[in-house]
């Protein structure tokens, strides 16, 4: 028997990438999609992609997505999300918050980050970091994923299995990431619309962008480090709708060779049908992972400089949202770990 899904928040462009790979998986059914501003309208009336579906959105009822569905996910802005996770975690589904309310383990740096208190400092410890490659085990038994965001899933895949292996420092790293529109959310303003953003490349929120701390936190755990690290990140908007390419550098340690740098992607990757290493002096390239749930690895060594440079490639949608909470999904109800995601 199918289990039963509802989408907190499915009229913004995670929440119909959700239902683009929910409407495919086979084990699982969407019974609930809700949205504020298009309650009582068909999905299709927002989404023609979705023509013949029965669904309609409807207004969020905790009571009555408690009554029908096995899980939930949350694709709301930072702090509503926790507003909904707190009355559905207690009645016991499991959720999986695609919005930033459970991503830093320190309430601290979320205020300092959020400008705000954390709305549910009891449920930072519960909450799993839901990037499969790494807590695969503790998704398995997970009530909360907290789903990464996009840049730190471009960010932490590349540079945590050379960070653990030692072969990196974990000190002066510099992540410089270009974004296609979509991950500024479905929204109009004036800086997203066609006309300010073709045929413009920008840098943006180079100081303190609020992804930042999310990318120290799990670099440091990679590291095996009990301080902080401080890094630099530097997202770009560009002119494409889906996609993300960063650029990472760090100083290469004694000993890193493309050699040792190839056995610890084996190590870590080998056997993780979503993450692909091209191998080196290779360079990822977000044409061949757009609505894929792939992660697509390069790198090389700089001896002038003693720089590692890696390169990832993801679709910001799906590997850095929607298609990483299903995968989490699938893990947690015991699914192929690819069901509606290839």
């Amino acid at each position: 028997m199918a289990i039963q899904v509802a989408v907190i928040g499915a009229a913004g462009y995670a929440g119909e990438e959700l239902l683009r790979i929910l409407t495919r998986h086979h084990q699982a059914d969407v019974a609930i999609i809700t949205s504020r501003k298009y309650a009582g309208q068909p999905v299709s009336t927002v989404f023609p992609r979705f023509t013949g579906s029965d669904l309609k959105f409807s207004a969020p009822d905790v009571n009555q997505i408690a009554k029908t569905c096995d899980i939930v996910f949350l694709a709301l802005p930072h702090g509503l999300a926790a507003e909904y996770a707190i009355p559905l975690l207690k009645s016991g589904l499991k959720v999986i918050d695609i919005s930033a309310d459970f991503r830093l383990k320190s309430p601290e740096k979320y205020k300092e980050y959020y400008q705000e208190d954390h709305p549910a400092v009891e449920l930072l410890s519960e909450a799993v970091y839901g990037m499969p490659e790494r807590y695969r085990e503790q998704i398995k038994s997970a009530k909360l994923i907290a789903c990464p965001g996009c840049y730190p899933t471009s960010s932490i895949l590349p540079t945590a299995p050379l960070l653990e292996a030692g072969l990196v420092s974990p000190d002066g790293i510099v992540v410089s990431s270009m974004s296609g529109v979509s991950g500024t959310g479905r929204k109009v303003e004036l800086p997203y619309i066609f006309s300010e953003c073709n045929e413009s490349l920008r840098a943006y929120g180079t100081v303190a962008h609020r992804h930042l701390p999310e990318i120290e936190q799990e670099m440091a755990l990679a590291a095996g480090l009990d301080r902080e690290i401080a890094i630099n990140f530097l997202p770009h908007l560009v002119p494409v709708n889906r996609g993300i390419n960063s650029t990472i550098l760090l100083d290469a340690n004694e000993g890193c060779t493309l050699g040792k740098i190839a056995e610890a992607y084996e190590k870590a990757y080998a056997n993780e049908q979503f993450v692909r290493v091209l191998g080196a002096k290779k360079f990822s390239d977000t044409k061949y992972v757009t609505m894929t749930n792939c992660c697509e690895i390069g790198y090389n060594i700089d001896p002038h400089t003693n720089k590692v440079i890696l390169t990832s490639a993801i679709d910001n949608l799906t590997k850095g949202a929607s298609g990483q909470a299903v995968q989490c999904m699938n893990i947690i109800f015991g699914f192929e770990e690819s069901e509606g995601l290839i």
